[in-house]
């Protein structure tokens, strides 16, 4: 688990401990120095001197509590002030006890708290110190050099080193502890993507699954309820039943979902190409004139579910948006699957009419009459002074194709989101909008998991065209 990082009063908390522990080591350094100078005999030799020298001892060691940056000139203090006290003692002829505890403290924080020039410049100094109080005092460690050296690595390179070592341990320790919580926070991250993409791609699948079932459901009911209106119980019955059949697709589909969301290891099969011609009998059944060519080899099964969803959401507009036909062709080409559909425009002539059923007059006379999110029926006498003969549209306001003279085509890639903006100038507003963007935004994604490309757009001859094409298909 990584650490998580310091607050403000933490981090307070921290400088207020290493100032009580920088006290408390200028203080012991203070006491033990002076008693080593008092005990020297120095006092009683020569009491004025002495007693200068101690409170300059004294203060030196107290220095210790000063800010770190004071390191450097903390540290040639107590160089100083060994080789004073050595020369001192040597004069009266006292043997030289030299204030060591300060002198050693000086080395480690210059090691410690120094960095780069100024830490190197430190070392010579302090070798100076203590080398330099030996040859002062004279005797066998000066008169041997391989003694003299000794003392100036033990006394001022070694606390130096340790110093350095603890502070680039440190250091260590804070970088670990800094890409520590950069990792967290980076699988986070991750993580919050990865949900995110998850429910995207749960709510793509319920769209396909629900919008495709629901626009059937919805014409067939007002095809229903016309047929009723005019007493044609055969027709009626066609619709009613349709209505059953495609509810409880939708609920097979719904349920497939479920059971993989939940990761059941029963869970039904997810439906793929082999599903087609189901899906395209629901699409006729549901008043699409439809024509389908497929052409191809078995796909992976990643693949093949793909291909099905696609192929559902074009169904699925072309029934709700367009004017009643429509050709669709799947290919399993060298380059990959191709998706291609298309159907006609529908031209406006119903506006919207706030979510409730409003009757107008066709040209031709017949009565139409407005669904609500699913289209509009025209219901107009049967030959031979029958019922009432009933023919669904789909809505105006959910055109596909820009209001105007009908522009070139329009590419879409698959790696470029199409904006609200610019649906609406498209001619496509309102709930409407969202709705058809959804679709296509959902083919698109799709597409992209597997590298492909959708291009989308109104033809010259005013057809509505879909391109989508999935690579890997042969292999």
């Amino acid at each position: 688990m990584a650490p998580r990082p310091a607050t403000g009063r933490e981090l307070a908390a921290v400088r207020r401990s290493l100032a009580r522990q920088s006290v408390a080591v200028a203080v012991v350094a203070a006491a033990v120095d002076g008693v080593t100078f008092a005990l020297s005999g120095i006092c009683t030799a020569a009491p004025a001197p002495a007693a200068l020298v101690l409170s300059v001892v004294i203060a030196a060691d107290l220095a210790f509590a000063a800010p770190p940056a004071t390191a450097a000139v903390v540290a040639v203090v107590q160089v100083a002030l060994r080789l004073g006290v050595a020369a001192l003692l040597h004069r009266h002829g006292l043997p030289v006890r030299a204030a060591d505890v300060g002198f050693l403290v000086a080395g480690y924080r210059a090691g410690a708290w120094l960095s780069g020039r100024a830490s190197s410049y430190t070392v010579p100094v302090l070798v100076l110190g203590a080398c330099g109080a030996p040859l002062i005092a004279g005797g066998s460690t000066a008169a041997d050099w391989r003694l003299l050296l000794t003392a100036s690595v033990s006394g001022g390179i070694v606390p130096w080193l340790v110093g350095r070592y603890t502070a680039g341990r440190g250091a260590y320790i804070a970088e670990l502890e800094q890409r520590e919580r950069l990792a967290h926070q980076q699988q986070r991250a991750a993580l919050e993507r990865a949900l995110a993409d998850e429910r995207e791609a749960i709510a793509r699948d319920l769209h396909d699954v629900i919008s495709h079932h629901v626009s059937a459901i919805g014409i067939h009911a007002g095809a229903a309820r016309l047929a009723l209106h005019g007493i044609d119980e055969a027709a009626a019955t066609r619709s009613l039943a349709a209505v059953e059949s495609e509810s409880r697709a939708a609920m097979v589909d719904l349920r497939r979902q479920l059971d993989l969301l939940h990761g059941r290891d029963d869970a039904a099969r997810q439906p793929g190409m082999a599903d087609i011609d189901d899906l395209v009998e629901r699409a006729r059944g549901a008043g699409l004139e439809l024509t389908v060519t497929t052409s191809g080899v078995e796909l992976p099964r990643s693949l093949d579910i793909t291909v099905y969803r696609i192929v559902q959401e074009l169904l699925t507009n072309a029934l709700r948006h367009g004017a009643g036909s429509a050709r669709l062709a799947v290919r399993d080409e060298r380059s990959g699957v191709v998706i291609e559909q298309s159907n006609p425009v529908a031209t406006q002539h119903v506006s919207a009419s706030g979510g409730r059923s409003t009757p107008s007059r066709h040209p031709s006379g017949a009565d139409r009459v407005r669904l609500p999110d699913a289209g509009a029926c025209d219901a107009e006498p049967a030959p031979c002074g029958g019922g009432p003969r009933a023919a669904v549209r789909p809505p105006a306001e959910r055109l596909l194709a820009p209001s105007g003279p009908a522009p070139g085509p329009v590419r879409r890639s698959a790696a470029v989101r199409q904006t609200p903006a610019a649906v609406s100038r498209s001619g496509i507003g309102g709930a409407s909008a969202t709705g058809l963007h959804r679709g296509l935004d959902g083919i698109r994604r799709r597409a992209e998991l597997f590298g492909g490309s959708v291009e989308y757009g109104s033809t010259s001859d005013n057809q509505w065209r879909v391109l989508v094409r999935l690579p890997g298909g042969r292999s």
